[in-house]
């Protein structure tokens, strides 16, 4: 019998990462190309910092001519080169010739290290960094160094609290592109990242990541009061305010604590009636998304969780569970009263019944 495959992403996070990158270049190519002499350029002017030319719009100064042309497509907006492959717009050729990579899978700049390879010079001459330890960028304001001069120029802004990238939807700022990006899709509901195991959906890869944790069958972090295992150590620590009464988070209505404020906030919907989660067939509603994911199988028919020992499906990962526990026979549930265990809670219920039963009984004799 082959070993199981091992779990993977339907999605893959290479096109996404190089895009990213190309965007992130794009935001930060004036910075990175400070110190390039371009053509019609003074040579000197990069010795002497001379920047004659000055744009009228922001009083950036600038060194020659045609990189303050360059500068004042930012103002514009305007984007020239186009990739007939996607459609997508860029301010520079020089943008336009590094996207094109992404289509083709280039990688000419590899790595003498590790062997890893880039689409971009600036982008192994960065990576270097990481085996030479060199961060030769330091913030004047908290001291903190970076290996780019764009890493730092993004670090700024937590500084000066500038976040040029607006949400049109909600009018949320950020500071940069790529988390603007992944703040969209709230909006948009895009979740592209897949689980190939039960089909659930992700917005961030690393989601997705932490997600397959629950379908490998490895927990290596243990409870030291109750043995319970975790797949994650931040399940562990979520789980440990259960022994340790953590509840720091109270319910100003009816005085109930939580151990976390998402737990709160979902409990306050009690008292508030409110059930923003509309199912899209039969108009019910509900107070958390997981429920109306939940109850839309009802109507769709899916069952995404399969038993591993007898392929019987179920729409809910609580129902795959406690069906398990007939292949593995494991009984959780023991009688306090006996000794004896059984798979299921319901199962202990009505064996606790045959002690309800007796104990009136023991009463009787004694008063005899």
């Amino acid at each position: 019998m082959s070993d199981p495959e091992p779990c993977r992403m339907k999605h893959t996070e290479d096109p996404e990462e190089q895009r990213e990158e190309s965007e992130e270049s794009e935001e930060l190519s004036e910075v990175e190309e400070e110190h390039h002499v371009k053509p019609g350029e003074n040579p000197m002017r990069v010795h002497t910092g001379e920047k004659p030319f000055t744009c009228y719009q922001c009083g950036k100064s600038i060194a020659s001519k045609q990189s303050l042309e360059l500068h004042m497509r930012i103002h514009t907006g305007e984007k020239p080169f186009t990739c007939d492959q996607c459609g997508k717009s860029f301010s520079r050729s020089s943008h336009l010739e590094s996207h094109m990579m992404i289509h083709t899978g280039e990688k000419p700049f590899t790595c003498d290290q590790c062997g890893k390879s880039f689409s971009r010079s600036s982008h192994l001459e960065s990576h270097m960094m990481i085996h030479t330890g060199e961060k030769p960028h330091t913030c004047d304001q908290c001291g903190k160094s970076f290996a780019s001069k764009g890493g730092l120029k993004l670090h700024m802004r937590i500084h000066t609290g500038e976040k040029p990238h607006v949400c049109h939807q909600c009018g949320n700022s950020f500071t940069d592109k790529g988390s603007l990006k992944k703040h969209m899709m709230i909006h948009t509901g895009e979740k592209p990242f897949t689980c190939d195991q039960c089909g659930k959906t992700f917005r961030r890869a690393s989601d997705l990541k932490t997600h397959l944790t629950v379908h490998m069958k490895e927990k290596p972090h243990s409870c030291s009061v109750c043995g319970k295992s975790f797949s994650l150590l931040l399940y562990l620590h979520r789980h440990k305010k259960v022994h340790t009464v953590v509840r720091e988070y109270m319910c100003f209505e009816c005085e109930k604590t939580f151990t976390t404020a998402q737990c709160l906030k979902l409990h306050q919907r009690i008292h508030t009636g409110e059930k923003p989660y509309k199912c899209s067939h039969c108009d019910k509603r509900f107070s958390c998304s997981a429920d109306l994911k939940t109850h839309e199988r009802i109507h769709t028919g899916e069952k995404p969780y399969m038993c591993s020992h007898c392929d019987k499906r179920f729409n809910q990962s609580a129902d795959l569970k406690r069906h398990e526990r007939i292949h593995s026979r494991e009984k959780l549930h023991t009688c306090d009263q006996c000794g004896t265990s059984f798979s299921f809670k319901t199962h202990l219920k009505i064996h606790m019944k045959i002690h309800a039963v007796e104990k009136p009984h023991h009463h009787s004799l004694r008063s005899r």
